[in-house]
């Protein structure tokens, strides 16, 4: 068994590295790590070998072992599919490659990055996935080697990573490449080309903050003062929905409590919601249903707060396109977007700011954010949305990524606009429910989002 063995120092690398590496490999395989200090276990590299030639894929990656100090975890990684395109998809440290596909793969590549290099090669093995399947990058679920992990950090600190605006010049590179890819498989969306937005009937109030919740006993409080404290110009109007997921922590109390004192219970909307499976998803189907849901809904997540009184309102601008408040447009025809997504500043349960700071989605334009949905894995925060429209979507049932599937499905065929002013504080604490994930979580929640971006894909296939 021969391979040729080349050190990348993590995945952001020039072409040029990758070209060098193509050039210089000599054996049947080559062997990029992307860490030092790779250690295999018993005929762990031989084990590779092994399953790239029985499958015929391009690249194989495996399973393996992290170390952190003395302390060992595993560390399994997830099947590649259609929709694996984010740019910070993990393979592990360790990628084998078929040298002569490597080969033919780099003769391809005509554009010069300066980070997008190994994340272009890896997109070019997956070209004629979109139209045959196969298996062009083979994960082997066994634990072949030991890698040092350096990142330490919880999963809730490396959540923003694809988003830091210092990050901003290798994030315009990685959508370069995604376009570029999207655009040789069939699926890139060209700009405008969008569909009627359906009529909007008579609702009760212009807009509706919306916020689930479940055991937040601790912060449902600020949430809803922070919407109900909300000032909206005349003739619009707004109010709250709380759906409360059966909470058992005293949650529902507090939410009774805040709508005892209230001088307009009107204002404040609780659904409680009965013992089946909701999740998040499921209670803002119940919230955007109700007979008393506003055209618009905005969220408010039970642990974070609007950054000031302005929010609503800022919101509602959006959608109509500053377009004139007189009171017949209270329940004109079809707004401007389908959907409105603000900006948020990073802040502990107390307000105060935390790195990265203010995160502003910068990398959505009109003309391309719809192709660049498909690399990154959120939108932004606030999130708002024309409720004809939602209403026919509907969110899936589930308690993670059911924001993400509704902005891809709407981004498809409906325009998306963006506010890049701070609106709201994303409170970050140890309940949230991406604060601390392990591994097996991280890598559910990660696969389910590359499910919803093939699905997506497909659509836009067809």
């Amino acid at each position: 068994m021969t391979v040729s063995t080349f050190y990348l120092p993590g995945r952001v690398c020039p072409t040029q590295a990758v070209r060098d590496i193509a050039s210089q490999a000599s054996a049947p395989y080559t062997l990029i790590c992307l860490k030092p200090d790779i250690e295999w276990v018993y005929l762990g590299l031989e084990r590779m070998v092994q399953v790239l030639e029985q499958t015929g894929a391009a690249m194989a990656y495996a399973d393996h072992f992290a170390r952190i100090g003395e302390v060992i975890t595993e560390a399994p990684v997830i099947d590649y599919q259609l929709g694996a395109l984010r740019d910070d998809f993990d393979f592990g440290a360790v990628l084998l490659w078929d040298t002569a596909k490597l080969k033919a793969l780099v003769a391809q590549m005509d554009t010069d990055y300066e980070f997008a290099g190994l994340y272009d090669l890896r997109l070019r093995a997956t070209d004629r996935m979109a139209k045959t399947g196969g298996e062009p990058l083979a994960h082997i679920p066994e634990y072949l080697y030991y890698e040092v992990e350096t990142d330490t950090r919880k999963s809730g600190e490396k959540l923003f990573d694809y988003v830091d605006p210092r990050n901003r010049a290798v994030q315009i590179e990685m959508e370069a490449c995604v376009t570029a890819y999207l655009k040789r498989i069939g699926a890139y969306l060209a700009p405008g080309n969008y569909k009627t937005l359906p009529h909007a009937d008579e609702f009760p109030v212009t807009a509706s903050v919306i916020i689930p919740c479940k055991n937040r006993a601790r912060t449902i409080a600020d949430a809803i003062h922070s919407a109900l404290a909300q000032r909206v110009r005349a003739p619009y109007t707004f109010n709250v929905i709380v759906v409360d997921d059966n909470s058992t922590d005293g949650t529902a109390e507090i939410i009774q409590g805040i709508l005892n004192d209230l001088k307009d219970p009107k204002a404040l909307i609780y659904i409680a919601q009965d013992t089946t499976w909701h999740a998040i998803g499921g209670n803002w189907n119940v919230a955007i249903h109700d007979p008393r849901c506003g055209k618009y809904a905005i969220q408010l997540d039970s642990d974070d707060t609007y950054h000031d009184e302005t929010t609503v309102q800022r919101f509602i601008d959006a959608f109509e396109g500053n377009q004139k408040t007189e009171c017949s447009r209270l329940n004109a025809d079809s707004p401007k977007y389908g959907m409105v997504i603000g900006t948020y500043q990073m802040t502990d349960i107390n307000g105060n700011i935390l790195p990265p700071g203010v995160i502003d989605h910068r990398e959505w334009t009109a003309d391309n954010g719809r192709n660049n949905a498909l690399r990154i894995n959120g939108l932004g925060a606030p999130r708002g949305f024309y409720v004809p429209l939602l209403r026919q979507i509907n969110f899936p049932t589930t308690k993670y990524g059911e924001d993400y599937a509704v902005g891809l499905r709407i981004s498809r065929d409906w325009p998306i606009g963006r506010i890049y002013d701070v609106v709201y504080n994303c409170r970050r604490w140890s309940d949230n429910s991406d604060a601390n994930c392990d591994i097996p979580a991280m890598n559910r929640n990660n696969w389910y989002k590359d499910r919803l971006r093939t699905w997506e894909l497909l659509a836009r296939l067809k």
